[in-house]
């Protein structure tokens, strides 16, 4: 079974996310609230895919990324950011990718997101 690991500081969207992707995909779904914890889980867990929220209080989701890019352990695990930060438009508009990762906007759509993780474990 793949793992997939959602960090970001809204419980509510971990534990939403977590039981409608474990719904609809074959993916263990793994939560983190903090950066932090994120970064330890992905070490221990070596998920297939991280899902990162860019705005978090205490750690950056970009700075998240960048400590997981710089270990060895965790670099080549593929992130798509989710973000707040910009919609639908914005990512149609060409601002789908931040820092070389994808970008899925809040609120997310559920059928667009498990296809953008499937395009992103594809690639």
């Amino acid at each position: 079974m793949k793992k997939l690991l959602i960090i970001d500081d809204e419980e509510f969207f971990c534990r939403a996310m977590k039981k409608s992707l474990e719904a609809k995909t074959d993916f263990e779904v793994l939560t983190a609230t903090r950066g932090d914890e994120g970064m330890r889980l992905a070490k221990a867990e070596n998920p297939d895919i991280i899902l990162l929220d860019m705005m978090m209080p205490g750690m950056y989701g970009t700075e998240v990324a960048r400590a997981l890019s710089e270990d060895p352990a965790t670099r080549s695990i593929p992130i798509i950011f989710i973000t707040a930060m910009i919609n639908e438009d914005d990512i149609k508009r060409g601002a789908g990718i931040s820092s070389g990762k994808a970008l899925i906007a809040k609120p997310v759509k559920l059928d667009e997101l498990i296809e953008k993780i499937h395009a992103v474990l594809s690639a």
